[in-house]
């Protein structure tokens, strides 16, 4: 019996569009009815503290290579 079967499909296919919904939902709820977006500082810190993680791990990566 294979991963992908039609249960499956359809399940996948109703969770995409259910969540496609509530996202739109949410982005239109966000902005305001003059058209402009409220700055969300959680998300802005939160991809300042990601990107600052990223860089060191990739910098703790590129010192930790051992040469022969």
């Amino acid at each position: 019996m294979g991963v992908v079967n039609r249960r499956n499909a359809l399940l996948g296919w109703v969770v995409w569009t259910t969540t496609k919904s509530m996202a739109k939902q949410k982005a239109r709820s966000a902005v305001t009815s003059d058209g402009s977006r409220l700055p969300n500082k959680r998300a802005i810190a939160a991809g300042i503290a990601a990107a600052t993680g990223a860089l060191l791990l990739l910098k703790s990566r590129a010192g930790s290579v051992d040469e022969n």
